[in-house]
């Protein structure tokens, strides 16, 4: 029985883990500003800070952000 404890408590725990993850959110504008612009409303509604991760430009600019829990 106290095997099956442990074993749910570890489980618990890492749901908790998985959820505090980082999250990806992406934007597309016809400017790298605009689509900068859009990632950081994104991130100031989540209370978060952001990192680019990926940019590209193809008829449009698609901007990929990791947000980040703001220090």
């Amino acid at each position: 029985m106290n095997i099956i404890k442990k074993i749910v408590v570890t489980f618990t725990f890492g749901l908790i883990s998985f959820g505090a993850a980082a999250q990806n959110v992406t934007a597309c504008a016809s400017t790298i500003d605009e689509a900068e612009a859009l990632v950081a409303a994104k991130a100031k509604q989540a209370g978060a800070s952001y990192k680019i991760t990926e940019s590209y430009f193809n008829n449009g600019v698609h901007m990929t952000a990791k947000l980040l829990p703001k220090q």
